[in-house]
Protein backbone atom coordinates (compact mmCIF):
# COMPACT_ATOMS: atom_id res chain seq x y z
CA UNK A 1 0.00 0.00 0.00
CA UNK A 2 1.11 3.59 -0.58
CA UNK A 3 0.03 7.06 0.41
CA UNK A 4 -1.82 8.83 -2.35
CA UNK A 5 1.31 10.78 -3.23
CA UNK A 6 3.61 7.75 -2.91
CA UNK A 7 5.74 9.28 -0.17
CA UNK A 8 7.20 7.14 2.63
CA UNK A 9 5.64 7.57 6.07
CA UNK A 10 7.38 8.25 9.38
CA UNK A 11 5.81 8.07 12.85
CA UNK A 12 7.68 10.01 15.55
CA UNK A 13 7.05 10.16 19.30
CA UNK A 14 7.90 13.13 21.49
CA UNK A 15 7.69 15.53 18.54
CA UNK A 16 6.79 18.73 20.39
CA UNK A 17 10.43 19.66 21.11
CA UNK A 18 14.06 18.57 20.91
CA UNK A 19 15.19 15.81 18.58
CA UNK A 20 11.59 14.77 17.86
CA UNK A 21 10.55 18.20 16.61
CA UNK A 22 13.71 18.72 14.56
CA UNK A 23 13.57 15.21 13.09
CA UNK A 24 9.93 15.69 12.08
CA UNK A 25 10.82 18.74 10.00
CA UNK A 26 14.01 17.22 8.56
CA UNK A 27 12.28 14.00 7.52
CA UNK A 28 9.45 15.97 5.93
CA UNK A 29 12.07 17.94 3.96
CA UNK A 30 13.61 14.61 2.94
CA UNK A 31 10.30 13.55 1.38
CA UNK A 32 8.47 11.75 4.20
CA UNK A 33 4.88 12.17 5.28
CA UNK A 34 5.26 12.59 9.03
CA UNK A 35 2.84 11.68 11.82
CA UNK A 36 4.34 13.75 14.63
CA UNK A 37 2.94 12.47 17.91
CA UNK A 38 3.02 14.28 21.21
CA UNK A 39 1.38 14.09 24.60
CA UNK A 40 -0.33 17.48 24.30
CA UNK A 41 -1.13 18.79 20.80
CA UNK A 42 -1.50 22.25 22.32
CA UNK A 43 2.30 22.32 22.52
CA UNK A 44 2.75 21.96 18.74
CA UNK A 45 3.45 25.67 18.21
CA UNK A 46 7.21 25.41 17.77
CA UNK A 47 6.86 22.42 15.46
CA UNK A 48 4.34 24.25 13.31
CA UNK A 49 6.54 27.34 13.13
CA UNK A 50 9.60 25.31 12.14
CA UNK A 51 7.58 23.39 9.54
CA UNK A 52 6.26 26.59 7.99
CA UNK A 53 9.75 28.07 7.82
CA UNK A 54 10.92 24.92 6.05
CA UNK A 55 7.89 24.89 3.74
CA UNK A 56 6.79 21.40 4.80
CA UNK A 57 3.73 22.12 6.93
CA UNK A 58 1.54 20.11 4.56
CA UNK A 59 3.67 16.98 5.14
CA UNK A 60 3.38 16.93 8.95
CA UNK A 61 0.30 15.85 10.84
CA UNK A 62 0.18 16.19 14.61
CA UNK A 63 -1.17 13.15 16.45
CA UNK A 64 -2.05 13.03 20.13
CA UNK A 65 -0.24 10.19 21.88
CA UNK A 66 0.92 9.82 25.46
CA UNK A 67 3.20 6.77 25.31
CA UNK A 68 2.46 6.00 28.97
CA UNK A 69 -1.26 5.54 28.18
CA UNK A 70 -0.63 2.05 26.89
CA UNK A 71 -4.33 1.19 26.57
CA UNK A 72 -4.68 3.84 23.82
CA UNK A 73 -1.44 3.24 21.91
CA UNK A 74 -2.78 0.47 19.65
CA UNK A 75 -5.86 2.46 18.65
CA UNK A 76 -3.79 5.54 17.79
CA UNK A 77 -1.39 3.46 15.71
CA UNK A 78 -4.25 1.66 13.95
CA UNK A 79 -5.86 4.98 13.05
CA UNK A 80 -2.62 6.33 11.60
CA UNK A 81 -2.11 3.13 9.62
CA UNK A 82 -5.61 3.27 8.17
CA UNK A 83 -5.23 6.88 7.10
CA UNK A 84 -1.67 6.74 5.74
CA UNK A 85 -1.76 3.16 4.39
CA UNK A 86 1.88 2.34 5.14
CA UNK A 87 4.68 2.77 7.68
CA UNK A 88 8.32 3.10 6.68
CA UNK A 89 9.95 4.56 9.78
CA UNK A 90 9.19 4.57 13.49
CA UNK A 91 11.28 6.98 15.56
CA UNK A 92 10.94 6.28 19.28
CA UNK A 93 12.09 9.58 20.71
CA UNK A 94 9.75 10.39 23.62
CA UNK A 95 11.64 10.62 26.88
CA UNK A 96 12.84 12.76 29.76
CA UNK A 97 15.52 12.65 32.44
CA UNK A 98 15.22 12.06 36.18
CA UNK A 99 18.40 12.55 38.15
CA UNK A 100 19.50 12.17 41.74
CA UNK A 101 21.55 9.83 43.86
CA UNK A 102 20.01 6.36 44.06
CA UNK A 103 19.34 6.66 47.78
CA UNK A 104 17.46 9.93 47.28
CA UNK A 105 15.20 9.00 44.35
CA UNK A 106 11.79 7.69 45.35
CA UNK A 107 10.72 4.41 43.78
CA UNK A 108 7.78 6.22 42.19
CA UNK A 109 10.25 8.40 40.26
CA UNK A 110 12.10 5.34 38.99
CA UNK A 111 8.80 3.91 37.78
CA UNK A 112 7.81 7.21 36.15
CA UNK A 113 11.14 7.31 34.32
CA UNK A 114 10.74 3.77 32.99
CA UNK A 115 7.07 4.22 32.05
CA UNK A 116 8.06 6.82 29.45
CA UNK A 117 11.61 5.99 28.42
CA UNK A 118 11.23 2.21 28.30
CA UNK A 119 7.71 0.80 28.64
CA UNK A 120 6.23 3.56 26.47
CA UNK A 121 8.82 2.81 23.80
CA UNK A 122 8.04 -0.90 23.96
CA UNK A 123 4.29 -0.26 23.73
CA UNK A 124 4.59 1.90 20.62
CA UNK A 125 7.02 -0.53 19.01
CA UNK A 126 4.75 -3.53 19.66
CA UNK A 127 1.81 -1.65 18.16
CA UNK A 128 3.67 -0.96 14.88
CA UNK A 129 5.47 -4.30 14.54
CA UNK A 130 2.60 -6.31 12.98
CA UNK A 131 2.22 -3.75 10.17
CA UNK A 132 5.95 -3.70 9.42
CA UNK A 133 6.14 -7.48 9.62
CA UNK A 134 3.26 -7.81 7.14
CA UNK A 135 4.93 -5.31 4.80
CA UNK A 136 8.25 -7.14 5.28
CA UNK A 137 9.99 -3.80 5.37
CA UNK A 138 10.40 -0.74 7.55
CA UNK A 139 12.75 0.69 10.14
CA UNK A 140 12.47 1.05 13.91
CA UNK A 141 14.81 3.74 15.18
CA UNK A 142 15.23 4.05 18.95
CA UNK A 143 16.75 7.28 20.24
CA UNK A 144 19.03 6.20 23.03
CA UNK A 145 21.96 8.17 24.50
CA UNK A 146 25.58 7.92 25.51
CA UNK A 147 23.94 7.18 28.88
CA UNK A 148 22.80 3.89 27.41
CA UNK A 149 26.43 2.81 27.15
CA UNK A 150 28.18 4.64 30.02
CA UNK A 151 26.87 5.26 33.53
CA UNK A 152 27.19 8.58 35.34
CA UNK A 153 26.67 9.33 39.05
CA UNK A 154 23.40 11.00 40.08
CA UNK A 155 21.62 10.04 36.86
CA UNK A 156 20.64 6.50 37.80
CA UNK A 157 17.00 6.47 36.60
CA UNK A 158 17.84 7.95 33.20
CA UNK A 159 20.96 5.82 32.72
CA UNK A 160 19.10 2.63 33.69
CA UNK A 161 16.22 3.39 31.31
CA UNK A 162 18.58 3.96 28.39
CA UNK A 163 20.55 0.79 29.18
CA UNK A 164 17.21 -1.03 29.06
CA UNK A 165 16.46 0.50 25.65
CA UNK A 166 19.83 -0.71 24.39
CA UNK A 167 19.23 -4.31 25.43
CA UNK A 168 15.68 -4.30 24.13
CA UNK A 169 16.84 -2.99 20.76
CA UNK A 170 19.50 -5.67 20.39
CA UNK A 171 16.86 -8.35 20.93
CA UNK A 172 14.37 -6.65 18.62
CA UNK A 173 16.91 -6.36 15.81
CA UNK A 174 17.60 -10.10 15.96
CA UNK A 175 13.87 -10.93 16.00
CA UNK A 176 12.88 -8.65 13.11
CA UNK A 177 15.82 -9.34 10.80
CA UNK A 178 14.08 -12.27 9.03
CA UNK A 179 11.12 -10.01 8.20
CA UNK A 180 13.08 -7.26 6.48
CA UNK A 181 12.55 -4.80 9.33
CA UNK A 182 15.72 -2.89 10.27
CA UNK A 183 16.22 -1.87 13.89
CA UNK A 184 18.79 0.75 14.92
CA UNK A 185 20.00 2.79 17.88
CA UNK A 186 20.92 6.46 17.75
CA UNK A 187 23.24 7.31 20.67
CA UNK A 188 23.82 11.06 20.99
CA UNK A 189 26.28 12.63 23.37
CA UNK A 190 25.60 16.13 24.74
CA UNK A 191 23.55 18.35 22.44
CA UNK A 192 21.58 21.52 23.03
CA UNK A 193 18.01 20.32 23.57
CA UNK A 194 15.35 20.92 26.22
CA UNK A 195 16.21 17.70 28.08
CA UNK A 196 18.97 19.53 29.97
CA UNK A 197 16.63 22.13 31.44
CA UNK A 198 13.88 19.60 32.06
CA UNK A 199 16.39 17.16 33.52
CA UNK A 200 17.67 19.73 35.97
CA UNK A 201 14.13 20.49 37.07
CA UNK A 202 13.53 16.78 37.61
CA UNK A 203 16.77 16.18 39.50
CA UNK A 204 15.92 14.95 42.98
CA UNK A 205 17.66 16.65 45.88
CA UNK A 206 16.15 15.28 49.07
CA UNK A 207 16.24 17.62 52.06
CA UNK A 208 17.81 14.91 54.20
CA UNK A 209 20.23 13.82 51.48
CA UNK A 210 23.60 12.40 52.49
CA UNK A 211 25.07 13.79 49.24
CA UNK A 212 24.28 17.53 49.14
CA UNK A 213 27.74 18.74 48.11
CA UNK A 214 28.18 16.12 45.40
CA UNK A 215 24.68 16.74 44.09
CA UNK A 216 25.30 20.46 43.80
CA UNK A 217 28.57 19.82 41.97
CA UNK A 218 26.83 17.58 39.49
CA UNK A 219 24.03 20.11 39.03
CA UNK A 220 26.62 22.72 38.05
CA UNK A 221 28.27 20.26 35.67
CA UNK A 222 24.98 19.38 33.98
CA UNK A 223 24.04 23.05 33.71
CA UNK A 224 27.41 23.86 32.14
CA UNK A 225 27.10 20.95 29.71
CA UNK A 226 23.64 22.15 28.69
CA UNK A 227 24.93 25.68 28.08
CA UNK A 228 27.94 24.59 26.00
CA UNK A 229 26.43 21.57 24.22
CA UNK A 230 26.71 21.30 20.46
CA UNK A 231 23.99 22.11 17.96
CA UNK A 232 21.75 19.06 17.43
CA UNK A 233 21.97 19.34 13.62
CA UNK A 234 24.56 16.53 13.58
CA UNK A 235 22.08 14.20 15.28
CA UNK A 236 19.23 15.16 12.96
CA UNK A 237 21.39 14.70 9.86
CA UNK A 238 22.33 11.24 11.14
CA UNK A 239 18.68 10.33 11.73
CA UNK A 240 17.77 11.25 8.14
CA UNK A 241 20.82 9.51 6.67
CA UNK A 242 20.26 6.30 8.64
CA UNK A 243 16.53 6.32 7.81
CA UNK A 244 17.43 6.19 4.13
CA UNK A 245 20.14 3.54 4.48
CA UNK A 246 19.33 0.15 2.90
CA UNK A 247 21.68 -1.68 5.28
CA UNK A 248 22.09 0.23 8.56
CA UNK A 249 24.32 -0.72 11.46
CA UNK A 250 22.88 -1.45 14.89
CA UNK A 251 24.47 1.51 16.72
CA UNK A 252 25.24 5.10 15.78
CA UNK A 253 27.08 6.96 18.56
CA UNK A 254 27.15 10.68 17.71
CA UNK A 255 29.41 13.41 19.04
CA UNK A 256 32.94 13.54 20.38
CA UNK A 257 31.82 12.85 23.95
CA UNK A 258 29.90 9.76 22.88
CA UNK A 259 32.52 8.16 20.65
CA UNK A 260 35.47 8.90 22.92
CA UNK A 261 33.59 7.84 26.05
CA UNK A 262 32.57 4.51 24.55
CA UNK A 263 36.12 3.90 23.34
CA UNK A 264 37.58 4.64 26.78
CA UNK A 265 35.11 2.27 28.43
CA UNK A 266 36.10 -0.48 26.01
CA UNK A 267 39.84 0.03 26.45
CA UNK A 268 40.38 1.06 30.07
CA UNK A 269 40.10 -1.15 33.16
CA UNK A 270 36.96 -0.25 35.10
CA UNK A 271 38.88 0.84 38.20
CA UNK A 272 40.88 3.33 36.17
CA UNK A 273 37.76 4.63 34.45
CA UNK A 274 35.95 5.24 37.73
CA UNK A 275 38.96 7.09 39.12
CA UNK A 276 38.93 9.37 36.08
CA UNK A 277 35.21 10.08 36.52
CA UNK A 278 35.52 10.88 40.22
CA UNK A 279 38.63 13.00 39.69
CA UNK A 280 36.80 14.98 37.03
CA UNK A 281 33.86 15.57 39.38
CA UNK A 282 36.11 16.63 42.25
CA UNK A 283 37.75 19.24 40.00
CA UNK A 284 34.36 20.86 39.43
CA UNK A 285 33.71 21.46 43.14
CA UNK A 286 33.81 24.94 44.49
Amino acid sequence: METKNGRPVAFITGASSGFGMLASVALAKAGYEVAASMRDPASQGRLREAAMQAGVQDRIEVVRLDVTETDTVESVVKDVWQRFGRIDLLVNNAGFAVGGFVEDVALEEWRRQFETNFFGLVAVTKAWMPYMRQQRKGMIMNISSISGRIAFPAMGPYVASKHAVEGFTETLRLEMLPYGVRVVLIEPGSYKTEIWGKGLQSTVHAEASAYPESMETIRRMVRRIGETAADPKEVIDTIVRVAQSPSPKLRYPIGKGATSGILLKQLLPWKLLERIIHKNISKKKG
